[in-house]
């Protein structure tokens, strides 16, 4: 058991950083540029704030499985990793499909870019990757395991 926990250990800790990304929008998206902008009526709103809910606590749960749940299993890490996922597939379903509903990413004044890229889509793109090498670190110990 000691030589899995230990072939879990970085995915466990790049996942704990990604895990953050769930509670970034409940900072960020509180203020007037998204749940207190006047122009959004109240359902979009009540929309948002069950976004925001869903992220936080997916993001609990991911930190939960991958730190506190016992017995620790690495099914946890994967389930984690999982969720994880989630969140990176409703972004870029978001993204991609903004032309089809008016969508816009960068709001100026709201967002910032980073290295030319909108930092919403740097972000993501830096989330996906991490999860990525922490799934492939996954897979490896699994193969190593077997």
């Amino acid at each position: 058991m000691g030589d899995a926990k230990d072939a879990v250990r970085v995915p466990r800790i790049i996942l704990t950083v990604t895990a953050l990304e769930f509670f970034g929008p409940i900072v960020r998206d509180t203020g007037v540029g998204h749940l207190m902008n006047p122009f959004w009526d109240g359902h979009a709103r009540v929309h948002l704030v069950w976004l925001l809910g869903l992220m936080g606590t997916m993001g609990l749960v991911s930190l939960y499985l991958l730190w506190l749940r016992r017995p620790a299993d690495v099914r946890d890490v994967h389930l984690a990793a999982l969720l994880q996922c989630c969140n990176l597939a409703g972004f870029w379903i978001a993204y991609f499909l903004c032309p089809l509903y008016v969508g816009v990413i960068f709001v100026p004044g709201v967002h910032t870019k980073l290295f030319g890229w909108d930092e919403n889509v740097f972000g993501f793109t830096m989330f996906t990757l991490a999860i990525g090498t922490a799934i492939a670190l996954l897979a490896r110990a699994r193969r190593a395991s077997a």
